[in-house]
This record gives C-alpha cells, structure tokens and sequence, in this order.
C-alpha cells in the first residue's frame, strides 16, 4: 500500500504559536493608550507616487470604533485600483462568494459606501477592480455585528468613494509555460464617473483567462504493486471567460437609491489528455481524452431603496440564466491490431434563478429591527446522449438512464433581525426566520417533496480596546444543493459512473464561529478565526445498489476548522518598507463512511493551507520586490470502489520585481514554481467496494515547470 504524505502536525502548532507570540508584541504608546488621533487633511485624489511617501505608515487611525485608512496611506504600493488598497490592508482578507440560498443576508465581508454588494455572482474584488484608486476616500474596517447589516460578523471592509468625473484602469496579465500555448489574452479594462445624475461602471473582463495542463508517466500496479502497465500523459487545458458589466447608481435628494448591475459572460473551454499506453510484452495503446464547452451566461440585479414610515424600505430582483452545451470523447486506437474503441457525450444544461426579496429596517432606540422576505425560484434542464463507436466508424447511441429531466426548487423565507449595543464594548445582533420550500423532478425518478426548515443566527461584538476586538457568532444554516447531483452522470475514461438520485435533500448545520483580532500597531496585525459545525444531511457519494452510487445524504458529520491572518511591518525591525503577510488554515473533519461503517474526514475537503508573501518597496524609489511560499492539501476523495488523494510534492516558491512608474505605467514580472514543484495523485480501485480487496494503484506524477507572468497596469 502506498503511504500517503504526512499530515502536518507541525503546521497546526505554528499557527496556535504565532497567534499568542504576535499578541504578545506591545502596541506603540499612542495606541495602547487609546488617545484619539488627528484626522488628517483629507486628499480627494490619490495622486502619483513620490518617492518621499514610499515608508507611509500603514497604522489605521481609531474613530468611532473602526480602523481608518485614508486612502494615501497605500500611495507606496501605486494602486491602480480600490483592490489594490484592499490587498495591503494589514491582517485584512476578502472572503470568497457563498454558495448561500438565493440573496439571502449579507455573506462578504465588503461593503461598498456602507451598502452591501449588489448581485450573487457578483465577486467582491471584482467590483473593487472595477473602482479607480482616484476614486477611493478611504478603507474602513469595522466589526459586522455593530452594522444594521444582517449577516454580517467579524472584520468587515467599508471602502468610502467619492464620485468621479470619468476615470479608468486596465491591466494585461500575460503568462508562459513551458509546452503550452502563451496566455495573452488574461486582463481587465475599466471606466467609471458620472453618467446624467447618476454613477456608472463599465467594465470588460478576461481575467480567468488560463492555459494550464502537465506531463507525466502515470504506473498502474496490482495489489502486491507489480507493475501492470504505464502511460505516458500530456494534458492540455485552455479556456477564456470574457465578460461584461455595467453598473448604475442613482440618488435622489429625499435619499431614494436605485442600483442595477448587469453582467453578461461567455465561457469557452477545450481540454485535450493524450496517452501513450504501455506494458512488458505488450503492444503500445494510443489513447486520447477531449472536453470542451461552450457556456452563456447572464446576471442581472436591480433594487431600490427609499425613507418609508421612519425606516426604510428595500426591494430586490434578481435573475440569472445560464446555457452551457458540451461535449467529451475518449478514443483508444490499438495501432491496427485491433478495432478502435471510442465513447462519446454531448450534453445540453440549462439553468436559472430568479429571486425577489423586500428588506425594511427600522430603528427604535438604539435598536435596530429588520424584516425580509423572500421568493426564488431555480431550475436545472439536463439532455445528455451517450454513443459509441460501431466498427462500421459511426457513433451509435446508448441508452443512459436518469440524466434527462428538469429539477426545479421554488422557496419561500421569512427573516426578522434585531440588533443594538448592550453595552459600550459589546453589541448583540439576532435573526430567527424559517424556510419553506418545494423540490420537484421530472423524468424517469420524478417525484415533488416539501420542507420546512428554522434559521437564524445570534451574533455578538465585543470591542476590548482600540487593539483587540473579538466577535462570536452561532448560526442555524440550510445549505443550497447542486442540482446536478439529481441526476445521471457519465465517466467516459474511468467508468465512474453517477446514478441519479431524487431523494436528495438540503444539508443543515449548527455553525460557530469565533474571530479575535489584535492590532500591533506599527508592526501590524493578526487574526485568528475559530471555526466549528455540526453538519445534518451531509452530501457525500453513496452507494445505490450494490454496485451503483450517486451524491446522496449522510446522517451527520463535524468540522473543525482554524484559520490564521497576520502582517508583520517590518519598519521597526530595520526593513524600511517591508512587510510580510501570513495566512494559513487547517481543517478537521469527521463523518461515518456508508461503506466501511468506519469514521473518516469528509471527502475532498480542506486538510491544510499556508501562504506566507514577503514585500519590499524600496524607500526613496519606484521599485519593489518580494516572493510568496505556498502549500495546501486536500483529504482524500472517496467513490463506492476508489479513493484518490492529490497534493503537491513540495512548497510553491514565486518571486516577483516591479517598477510602479515606467513611462506611468506599473510593470510586474514573476517567476511561479522556482522549486520546480508538481502534483502528485494517488489512486485506489477497488475489484468492488471499498469493504473488499484492491484491484489496483495508479500513481500519476504532473509536472509543469516554470510559469512566467508579466503584468501592466494603470489608469487614465
């Protein structure tokens, strides 16, 4: 048997050991003291970077109980974007989107001039990549539970602009790699300023851009790991998403606001394995694996606010829809000694949601009270055809059985919210709503379920003292499910196989999470946030048959989870304009195996994860320099007769240089992968279960060498 690599101990102990030591770094005096700072002159503009202003100080000023940035606080780092501010705020990270039913309540920690983003899909560093530097007054981070904001806790980020007259940024993101086609198609350009009374944002994307793959010998050996065959691999991916966005935000006098966002993207894939098949007296297989799609998709959302009855009313639409035809093939070509086989899909998948939603928000007191309600609707269209290769040289079809059919959920929910101050340092804010929702199914295994299901969460701020505030949060959640897992899937090259499976229902957990924030003043920040689940209805794969499985519920499962953000300034250390950025995570999880009956994480989630960043800007210059070490690791992913594990072989090394004014414009260049690092998957399968003996192993190195980046930048 193979051993899989060691988990890192180590690395959880650090994480527990670097939190204690950088709260143990006293604060400057006048930080410790909770002395009021000056408000300095505010600049309207971020002007060009001169080099007198490269060792500004990143240390917030303390007003109101939130951390104060003025945005020439980040005029070292030249950026071009509000963004680029973000990124340099000390112990600050944007949270990822959720894949939160409907709108729902407020889930990124970005708040746009104290509104919450507009949209679902709608990535929060991707509206600030859309707002120029020129435009940014100041960044502001505050606790979520001190917000009339439901949802929100822990370290939210206020970005305060002012509007424009017209303003710009673009950036090229070209990359190499080694045996792969050059990228040069990955960058954004972006326009925003005033349009009539209102505000606009256009903005044209192809950031996701990529060309990736990797070469390799894969070995298949038999259970006493005797070698059965090998295959040499180069694999081939290359897609572009462009999109298009645009924006517009209207204000009237009585304070009325009328926001709509609209998004439209297309997303063209191809993706190309060939293999050399080869074993000890045995003639050589030519095989070959293809995918490609060709998606649509749009977004649009639009709501209005306004002063009703003392409070304020808020309505929300929202629609999406997305096309996204495909197609797969896996050929084995036996050189003439024997007929080729070959397998072919082509599958069609439609899917949308619509959602209305109406906040009103009141204040009594020093209490804030908030009411929603909510109406969805999705839906997922599926037609897939299986064929396969006649020896005549046409495609024949095949029947597949539970892949065309129509899932649709139509929801209802109804939330109230109450928040105020207990006291001067800790603030409570409180939701309890429910849920009530119908999933149905056409085709062959359709059927229609209703479910009623409690929510809400209670959430408290606790802010100690100018340098440390801690905030807690218990949450009932539903989660949203893929509606893809209803139904058959096909697994042209491995026959992994999915059964559709109509009994799915929404998973729920009992979600707890603890955030405690120290700010080192002058040397930085850190950030440590606790994490614990009870989750019910889990989706894993389980078995349908003896022999058939589908993604289906497990009773229960636990997570645990640590996470780590800190920034040391290293001003007071003798590095003048230096600073290293430190995040890592680690994961705990457990949940009862439907094959072995045996306790195990749960399948294909986060094991552990670091990234530690290193950044010089060069005083009394343009230049800056640094490199970035990373690693994560994922727990083994677990079918009905396989489990594979996939990690990298060592760290991640990368380096970049830039230069912030060449002829007014930001270069960077990097270097990834300077350890020469690559991917290793492990594989197990199984005669049948995973309860029974092996059948096989397969171990399958990736290699891809160096990659190089460039990237321009500015604005205009």
């Amino acid at each position: 048997m193979r051993k899989n690599p060691p988990k890192s101990s180590l690395f959880s102990s650090s994480i527990v050991v670097i939190a204690f030591a950088l709260s143990a770094i006293p604060a400057p005096a006048a930080v410790a003291q909770e002395q009021p700072v000056a408000t300095p002159p505010q600049t309207d503009i971020l002007a060009p970077t001169p080099a007198t202003t490269l060792t500004a100080s990143l240390e917030p000023r303390q007003e109101n109980g939130r951390s104060i940035y003025d945005a020439t606080a980040f005029a070292r780092f030249a950026p071009q974007t509000a963004s680029d501010m973000a990124r340099q705020i000390p112990g600050f990270t944007i949270t990822q989107l959720s894949n939160d039913r409907g709108l729902g309540e407020a889930s990124q920690n970005v708040l746009i001039n104290g509104a919450r983003i507009s949209g679902k899909s709608n990535d929060a560093d991707s509206v600030l990549s859309r707002i120029s530097a020129t435009s940014v007054l100041r960044l502001e981070i505050v606790d979520g539970s001190s917000l009339d904001i439901t949802g929100l806790s822990g370290q939210v980020l206020n970005v305060v602009t002012k509007p424009d007259t017209l303003s710009g940024n673009f950036k090229w993101k070209p990359r190499y790699r080694k045996r792969m086609e050059p990228n040069l198609f990955a960058g954004e350009i972006n326009l925003s300023g005033k349009l009539g009374k209102g505000d606009f944002t256009l903005g044209l994307a192809n950031d996701e851009s990529f060309r990736g793959g990797g070469w390799g010998i894969e070995t298949n050996t038999d259970a006493n790991n005797v070698l059965l065959f090998s295959r040499d691999r180069f694999g081939r991916y290359k897609g572009e998403r462009p999109s298009l966005n645009a924006s517009y935000k209207l204000q009237s006098a009585n304070g009325a606001v009328f926001n709509i966002n609209a998004t439209g993207q297309y997303f063209w894939f191809r993706g190309r394995t060939e293999y050399n098949r080869f074993a000890a007296n045995e003639p050589s297989i030519a095989e070959l694996s293809t995918d490609s799609e060709d998606e649509l998709n749009y977004e649009i959302t639009s709501d209005y606010e306004a002063p009703v009855w003392g409070g304020k009313l808020k309505l929300i639409g929202y629609q999406r829809f997305e096309h996204s035809p495909g197609k797969g093939e896996f050929r084995r070509d036996f050189l003439g000694i024997r007929p080729v086989q070959a397998d072919r899909y082509d599958t069609v998948v439609d899917e949308g949601e619509t959602v209305i939603r109406g906040e009103y928000r009141w204040k009594t007191g020093v209490s804030d009270w908030q009411i929603s309600v909510e109406s969805a609707k999705n839906f997922l269209d599926s037609r897939l055809s299986l064929s396969e290769l006649a020896p005549n040289g046409d495609f024949v079809p095949v029947i597949f059985d539970g892949a065309n059919a129509r899932v649709e959920e139509k929801r209802g929910q109804l939330l109230l919210s109450y928040g105020r101050p207990l006291n001067t340092k800790l603030t409570m804010q409180l939701s309890l709503g429910s849920e009530y929702s119908q999933l149905s199914q056409s085709g062959n295994n359709g059927k229609i379920r209703n479910f009623f299901r409690p929510k809400g969460s209670i959430s408290l701020a606790y802010k100690a003292s100018s340098v440390f505030d801690a905030s807690l949060k218990l949450q009932r959640k539903v989660g949203q499910l893929n509606f893809g897992d209803f139904l058959a899937s096909v697994d042209l090259q491995n026959s992994n196989d999915n059964a559709g499976n109509a009994d799915l229902v929404p998973p729920q957990s009992w979600l707890g999470e603890l955030e405690l924030n120290r700010s080192l003043g002058k040397s930085g920040s850190v950030k440590l946030k606790l994490t614990g689940e009870a989750i019910s209805d889990l989706v894993d794969q389980i078995p349908i048959t003896s022999t058939t499985e589908a993604p289906g519920n497990l009773p229960s499962a636990r997570r645990a989870a640590a996470e780590l953000n800190a920034t040391l300034l290293l001003d007071r250390f003798g590095i003048k304009g230096a600073k290293l950025d430190i995040s890592g995570e680690i994961e705990r999880s457990s949940v009862k195996d439907p094959i072995t009956g045996l306790g195990r994480a749960i399948s294909d989630s986060t094991d552990y994860g670091y990234e530690i960043t290193y950044r010089h800007d060069i005083p009394n210059s343009n230049w800056a320099y640094g490199g970035t070490i990373e690693n994560n690791k994922q727990t083994p992913f677990f079918r009905l007769n396989y489990t594979s594990i996939q990690y990298r072989t060592r760290p991640g090394l990368h380096a970049f240089v830039e230069n912030k004014d060449v002829f007014g414009l930001k270069m960077t260049g990097t270097i990834i992968n300077l350890l020469n690092n690559f991917e290793q998957n492990e594989e197990v399968f199984y005669a049948a279960r995973r309860d029974g003996p092996v059948s096989r192993f397969t171990n399958t190195p990736v290699r891809y060498g160096f990659i190089y980046r460039f990237q321009v930048s500015g604005t205009f």
